[in-house]
Parts: C-alpha cells; sequence; structure tokens
C-alpha cells in the first residue's frame, strides 16, 4: 500500500478566518499637468499597486506593505543605509540595485531642487510687484501734486464725477496692511497696473487664474504676462526674443512684395552672354525667365523646339531682345585671339639656320647620305659621335654655319604637316640615284615637294658606280617639270656619293645657297612658337614631342599649347641626348611634360598662364570632336558635291590609280577635258598600280578623292582611309569615272546605282572536285560573304574576274552568309582559275535616289 493512501486527507481550508476576496489595488486620481504659455489641463491617473507576500510567523505568507499606514508616499521609510526594506517584524522585502537606488536619489534632488527653484521665483515676484507698487504711488502722488498746483478746479469736477468707489482712494492714502496680507496685495496690485485698460466695472467677471508654469532647471525663465513699460525699461530683466511666427509673417510679408512686383510689371533687364550655341533651357536661365515662356517665343517665331534642343547664336540673340534683355555676343573661338602674337618687326629678325627635308626613293641612299652628313658634322666629331634618337638634328660646318635636318621616314610626317598648315620646311633635297634614274616613289616626292611650294635641290647619288649617268636623271626630270640649270632652269643638281663620301661639302653649300636666297629670319627674343615633328609616348617618360622652333625661344618651365594638348617644360633634350635650358629659332629639340600626346604637324606657342593653356586646350578639343562627329560617315565626295554646288569650291583634286598605263592615260584625258573656266578636276597624282598609304596621306592633306580603276587598297590603305575620312572610289569602266566626276563638276550627287562593300575572304587551299570544278576553301577576313552577291577575284591587288558567287558552304550546309572569322567553301560561275593567296571581294549593287 502506498504511503499517500495511509495518510488520512485533510481538507482545504482558507489561511485566514473571513470570506475569500481580492483588494482593490488600484487607486484612482486627478492631476492637474502643466503646459508652457500658462496652458494646464487636469487628467485621470491611476496607480497601480503591486502586493508583495513574505513568509511569516507559523508559515503564513503575509502581505508586505510599502509604506506606513497614514504617512504621506513622501514621508514614507526610506532606507538609505541598507541595500533592502523590511517589515514590521523584520522580514526583508526585496533588494534595491544600485541604478534604482542612484534614480531615487537622484528624484529626491531633483524634486528638492525644483522647490527651491519656485521658492526662489515666488520671491523675485513678490519684490518686483513691491517695487512695482512703491513706483506706481509715487508717480500718482506727482501727478495729484501737479494736478492740485495747476489745475484746481478741474481736479474738484473730476473729484465730482469720479465714481464713489474711488472717492476713498483719492482722498486718502490706504491704511498699511499687515505683513501677512502684504504679498497677496503687490501681486494684485501689479497685475492691475498691468493691466492698465481694463474696464473696472461693477461685478466684472474676475479673470482666470493662470497656473504656473513649471521651470526646468537650465532654461532661462519665461516672462509672464504683458510687457508693461517699467520691465521694457529693466536692466535686469532677460531680453525679449523674437518668436517663430513673427519670423513667418515677415517672411509672408516680403512673399507678398515680391508677387506684387511682379503683377505691377516691373521688368528686370540682364546682361545675357550668348556664345555661338546654347541650350533652349540655358538661355531661359541667363534671362532667369521661364522655360515654357521662351518655347511659346520661339514657336510663334516658328520654331518648334525642346527644352535640351540647341539654338544658333543669331536665334537666341533675338529671342534675348524680344525679351527685354542686353545682348553680348561672345565666340568659344575668342581664346585663341592674340595666341601668335604681333608680327617681328624687321630690326629684331636675326638669321637663322635653314630646315632640310631629305626626301627620295628608299633604294637610291636617302639613308646613306643622311648618315654620311652626320658625319661629316665638326662638332659631331668633337664629341665623339652622334646617337639619333629623336626625328631632327643639326650640322654644323667648319665655318660656323648650321643646318638642321628633318629625318622623318617616307612622307607621312611631311604630308601631315603641311595638311595642318604648318609648312616648316625650307628646302627639299631630291635623292635620285644615278643608276636607276626616276622611280615611283621618286615622284610622289616631287608632286609632295610641289604641293608645299617649297625649294627643290637634286642630288644625284651612287656617282661611284660604273653605269652612273647624271645626264638621264636630269633628262627624266624635265617629264615632272624639274627644269635644273645645266638646261637653263633654276633647280640645283649637286653629283654626290654617300658611299665614298664625294661633294657633301658641295651639297651642303647648294643648301646654305638656298637659304641665303630665301632670307630667312627670326626674332629670338619671345616666347616660342613652332611645330610638332613627332610625337609619342614613352615608358616612365611620359608624352615626348620633338618641336621644332620657328621663331622665338623654349625655356624650362614654359607653359605651352601643342595642338589640342598642353603642359609645362619639364625638361629639354638637344639632338646629342643633352639637357639644356633653352632652345631658339630652327633648333629640335625634345620636351617632356605634355597631358598628352599631339599629331605630327600641330603648331605649338608658348601662353603666359596655365589658366589660357587650359581653355586653349579644352576649344581645341571639343572642336576636333565636333569635326569627327560630322566627318564620321563615308560621306567625302557627297560633302565636296554639296560644296561645288554652293560655289564653295572651284577644283576637285583627284588621286588616280590604274591596273595599267593605258587606262591611267585615258582617264587622266578624260579627265582633263571636263574643265572649264568656273571649275575643273586637279589630277594630283596618277600612278599605276595598287592603292598605298601614300596616296592616302596625299589625298587627306590635300582634300581629294581617290579613283581606283581595277586596283585595290592594301589593308594599311584601307584602315588609315578609315580612320582619317579619305573617299575611295573603285571603278571597272571609263564612263562611269567620267559621269561621276562631271556629276560632282555639275553639283549632282552619287549614281542611282551604286556599290555596297560586304567583305573579304582569302584563299587558304584549293580542292578539285570532279564534275564540280574546283572550290576555294577561305576564311572570311573581313565583313560577310553572303550568298547571291557579286565578286571580285584580286590577285596582287589587281582585279582577274568579276562575276557572281555559284555556292557558299559550310563544311557541307549550304549557308546565306559567314561572317568575319569563320571558314568556307566558295565556287565561281563559269571561272575556275584560282589560287591560293588570292582575295575574293563580296559586294552588292544598291539603288541610291538621285538629289539635284
Amino acid at each position: 500500500m502506498n504511503r499517500n493512501e495511509q495518510e488520512p486527507k485533510k481538507p482545504l481550508t482558507l489561511s485566514r478566518p473571513g470570506r475569500l476576496e481580492l483588494k482593490k489595488t488600484v487607486e484612482a486620481g486627478q492631476v492637474r499637468q502643466s503646459f508652457p504659455h500658462g496652458r494646464s489641463k487636469t487628467v485621470t491617473v491611476e496607480v497601480k499597486r503591486k502586493r508583495t507576500y513574505a513568509p511569516g510567523d507559523g508559515g503564513r505568507m503575509t502581505e508586505v506593505q510599502d509604506a506606513e499606514p497614514g504617512l504621506p508616499a513622501e514621508e514614507a521609510p526610506v532606507v538609505a543605509s541598507a541595500d533592502l526594506l523590511v517589515d514590521e517584524r523584520g522580514h526583508p522585502h526585496r533588494h534595491l540595485t544600485a541604478g534604482e537606488r542612484a534614480t531615487r536619489m537622484r528624484a529626491l534632488e531633483d524634486a528638492r531642487r525644483d522647490d527651491e527653484l519656485r521658492r526662489q521665483a515666488e520671491a523675485e515676484a513678490r519684490q518686483r510687484a513691491a517695487e512695482l507698487e512703491r513706483q506706481q504711488e509715487e508717480e500718482r502722488a506727482r501727478q495729484r501734486e501737479a494736478a492740485a498746483a495747476g489745475k484746481p478746479q478741474a481736479t474738484e469736477a473730476t473729484e465730482e464725477h469720479a465714481p464713489a468707489a474711488t472717492a476713498p482712494e483719492a482722498e486718502a492714502p490706504a491704511p498699511a496692511a499687515t505683513p501677512a496680507a502684504q504679498a497677496p496685495r503687490a501681486a494684485q496690485t501689479a497685475e492691475e497696473e498691468e493691466q492698465p485698460t481694463r474696464a473696472k466695472r461693477p461685478g466684472a467677471r474676475p479673470a482666470p487664474a493662470k497656473p504656473a508654469t513649471p521651470v526646468r532647471r537650465g532654461e532661462p525663465r519665461r516672462r509672464a504676462g504683458k510687457l508693461t513699460i517699467v520691465q521694457a525699461l529693466d536692466d535686469n530683466d532677460q531680453e525679449r526674443m523674437r518668436s517663430l511666427a513673427s519670423v513667418r509673417r515677415a517672411r509672408e510679408r516680403e512673399k507678398q512684395r515680391v508677387q506684387q512686383l511682379r503683377s505691377e510689371g516691373q521688368k528686370v533687364i540682364r546682361d545675357v552672354v550668348i556664345p555661338e550655341t546654347i541650350t533652349v533651357q540655358e538661355l531661359a536661365n541667363r534671362m532667369a525667365e521661364r522655360g515654357a515662356d521662351v518655347i511659346k517665343a520661339l514657336m510663334r517665331m516658328g520654331i518648334m523646339a525642346t527644352i535640351n534642343q540647341s539654338l544658333d547664336a543669331d536665334t537666341a540673340e533675338v529671342i534675348a531682345a524680344e525679351f527685354g534683355h542686353r545682348i553680348k555676343r561672345v565666340s568659344s573661338a575668342d581664346v585663341e585671339v592674340g595666341l601668335m602674337g604681333d608680327e617681328d618687326e624687321a630690326a629684331l629678325l636675326q638669321s637663322r639656320p635653314p630646315v632640310v627635308t631629305v626626301m627620295g626613293h628608299v633604294d637610291h641612299g636617302k639613308t646613306s647620305l643622311l648618315d654620311a652628313l652626320r658625319s661629316s658634322d665638326v662638332a659631331a666629331r668633337e664629341a665623339g659621335g652622334i646617337t639619333q634618337h629623336i626625328g631632327a638634328y643639326q650640322v654644323t660646318r667648319p665655318s660656323g654655319q648650321k643646318i638642321t635636318f628633318i629625318d622623318t621616314p617616307g612622307h607621312a610626317a611631311f604630308t601631315e604637316m603641311r595638311a595642318r598648315g604648318a609648312n616648316v620646311t625650307d628646302i627639299v633635297v631630291l635623292v635620285v640615284a644615278a643608276d636607276d634614274g626616276i622611280m615611283q616613289q621618286t615622284v610622289e616626292a616631287i608632286h609632295h615637294a610641289r604641293a608645299a611650294g617649297v625649294p627643290v635641290i637634286v642630288a644625284i647619288n651612287k656617282m661611284d658606280k660604273p653605269d652612273a649617268n647624271p645626264d638621264r636623271v636630269r633628262q627624266e626630270l624635265l617629264q615632272h617639270e624639274i627644269v635644273v640649270e645645266q638646261m637653263g632652269g633654276d633647280v640645283l643638281t649637286v653629283e654626290v656619293s654617300a658611299k665614298a663620301r664625294t661633294n657633301l661639302d658641295k651639297l651642303e653649300e647648294a643648301i646654305l645657297l638656298q637659304a641665303e636666297l630665301l632670307e630667312l629670319r627670326a626674332n629670338p627674343d619671345r616666347p616660342a612658337s613652332g611645330a610638332v615633328v613627332e610625337a609619342r609616348l614613352e615608358r616612365g617618360r611620359g608624352a615626348v614631342a620633338t618641336l621644332l622652333v620657328q621663331r622665338g625661344t623654349i625655356r624650362v618651365g614654359d607653359i605651352f599649347v601643342a595642338g589640342s594638348e598642353w603642359g609645362r617644360v619639364r625638361a629639354l633634350i638637344n639632338d646629342r641626348g643633352e639637357n639644356i635650358d633653352s632652345a631658339g629659332p630652327a633648333m629640335p629639340v625634345e620636351v617632356l611634360g605634355l597631358q598628352g600626346t599631339p599629331m605630327a604637324g600641330d603648331d605649338f606657342v608658348v601662353v603666359e598662364n596655365e589658366a589660357r593653356a587650359r581653355q586653349i586646350s579644352e576649344f581645341r578639343q571639343h572642336r576636333q570632336r565636333e569635326a569627327q562627329a560630322a566627318t564620321a560617315g563615308r560621306g567625302t565626295l557627297e560633302q565636296m558635291f554639296s560644296k561645288i554646288a554652293a560655289g564653295e569650291t572651284k577644283e576637285l583634286p583627284v588621286v588616280v590609280k590604274s591596273d595599267v598605263q593605258g587606262s591611267l592615260e585615258a582617264i587622266t584625258a578624260s579627265l582633263g577635258k571636263l574643265g572649264t573656266d568656273e571649275v575643273s578636276a586637279r589630277v594630283l597624282h596618277a600612278a599605276v598600280g595598287g592603292i598605298n598609304e601614300s596616296d592616302v596621306t596625299l589625298a587627306r592633306a590635300s582634300g581629294a578623292m581617290i579613283i581606283g580603276f581595277n586596283v585595290r587598297a592594301n589593308p594599311q590603305a584601307r584602315e588609315m582611309a578609315r580612320r582619317d575620312n579619305v573617299d575611295i572610289r573603285y571603278y571597272s569602266i571609263i564612263y562611269n569615272v567620267v559621269d561621276d566626276i562631271r556629276a560632282a563638276l555639275s553639283g549632282l550627287l552619287a549614281p542611282a546605282i551604286r556599290e555596297k562593300f560586304l567583305g573579304y575572304a582569302q584563299i587558304r587551299q584549293v580542292f578539285a572536285i570532279s564534275r564540280i570544278g574546283k572550290i576555294a576553301g577561305c576564311m572570311v577576313t573581313e565583313g560577310v560573304v553572303r550568298r547571291g552577291a557579286k565578286v571580285r577575284l584580286l590577285r596582287d591587288d589587281v582585279v582577274i574576274h568579276e562575276g557572281n558567287l555559284k555556292t557558299l558552304k559550310r563544311f557541307k550546309d549550304e549557308v546565306r552568309e559567314v561572317k568575319e572569322g569563320y571558314e568556307c567553301g566558295m565556287a565561281f560561275e563559269n571561272y575556275h582559275d584560282i589560287q591560293e593567296g588570292d582575295v575574293i571581294e563580296c559586294f552588292e549593287m544598291e539603288e541610291v535616289a538621285r538629289d539635284l
């Protein structure tokens, strides 16, 4: 049997006799809550008590009382020296934490401080009221004495008509009050004097008493009641602060005043600065007008513009004048005004060395002649030789005279300079081999020199060879309109040998003689200006430019602008690799310190400060971007047509390349017959062979178009033409060439049917298949090849076949097109003479509307 079953069960009874009930644990009451500016509110609050029980005598649970009955909460026993509370039997209630104890102590301290501040404020108020009453009594006494002495009759009449309630007060002073009633009476008197305009009618309703505003610690006490004259003049009283409502009212009045001025139509006239182009939004901002009003004015003029659309200067000027503003026209090109400075006076000019460019065929000894001239330099022998690391250098003769040579490979840099208007070359030395005579690149050099308008000195090289024939060279020069002195002309010729180093001194004398005839002079005592021979970007040195000073002197520390770039001269290096402090006219020098890399042929000029250099650089970069955006497409020929139609162009420069000499002569003769008194076609250069980089450079420098008759441009020339926006036209019929040039001269545009280039494919391998023929295994190198398009077969950049594409396969499947970088198989219709290395050109014929 269980132990619980053996013990008898006790009945469930109460620990205390009486009824089972819950005592009230919520005490309700009302508390008056005060707010700023004298406002108060009565709220009802409830206080919940927490009943706590603790074990008492005999194991009974006894309720723990928080405070002794009959004592207020403030006087409840607080055990400050112990951490716990005990009841009447000594039992502990609970422990107080350090935070609770500190909070209670701070609350008691704050309550005592608030009571002290409140008592001090009441004492100050009573003192002020007593002082105010005393002053007012004195004032009334002085008024009564003045009235009694000056106007006794008026005083008596006033006393008779005065109310009965005020008579006793006028007859005799009030009796002294007891000290207990002195403070309330003083406060009442102060309240009455603060409101002198309030009517004291019998039975008037008393003003409601305002509750005292609690004073916060650390906050200045606010003024209560109305401000009197005495309080305003009291220096001890605090200064009156402006309220937020007063500030808002002042702002509202100012806003209403501005609106009233606008409604009355008072117009503000402004000085509006108008550049070459300006947007509608910017124009409205500069005039301080609404953008919608500006758009409405444009619509009245018949111009439909948006807020972000650009306007020209004339239209913006008309709009600004319509709104009544003063106009100031400016141009962005004004930053370049006076950049090059004034012309030098003749008395300040000094003789300078000539600048010579050596040109000629690459196999005619041009490099050997340059090496021979460098080794004959006196300064070179003294210094132990020259290390040519820049594109220009100076040679000093035994007599002390100097000659500056520009060593530019090919003709690219020479024509780049001339294309930008920087004609830095004074004399051209044309090197011709005595055994070979005039070659293709020699003719090109003659064309370049004639286009630049500089004198030419012919150096007949390789005179040490047994088959040298200088007379044949002179005869061949006559075909290119160069008449030497031996035949009655004015062109100097010198027979030299770079290998044997013969007659080099005669060549230098001829150069100096020609320079003496040109009278080359410059002013060294001015800011430097000149041209950029070449520029490059080197690791560790940044942008390095080779400059040729034409006038003035450049020094270390100068700020200069080169093309669209600017910089400060950090170092100057001459042609021998030595650091120098300055460089004068006709002296080549390397410059370090540019912010970017300029183009060959750009002009450079030293400016006064960095700010102007930045402005010029930004303007030129902006102009360059606009020019590139305007000529982004391949529309050079169309633009040329429009210029001819507008009367801006009188000559049409053309570069002609053909496959055979007979076709070239026929095309040149046909173009010559098209010329009239007003316009004409000018053939700058005509030769046999494919289109190369020299042809593209010459066309870009002269603004010409290139005509290719049964020839094509090599990849380098195509890339250069695409970059420089040079238009290349391919033809296979002479009549089409003549018709297009005639249309250009008469102001018409391109023909109605035009070729559209698709792509190039190179034949990698040829497969012979029975019953089909030869199949070309190709790799598409550029663009795309489409089935059904027309094709041309090129061998060494010469067209050998033109026809249609028979089949286009990729692996074993017929495909519609093959893009760049993929292999394919192609076959031609009725043509099988294909070889490895041939190039297939794919094109389409498209129709274009003819515009007059």
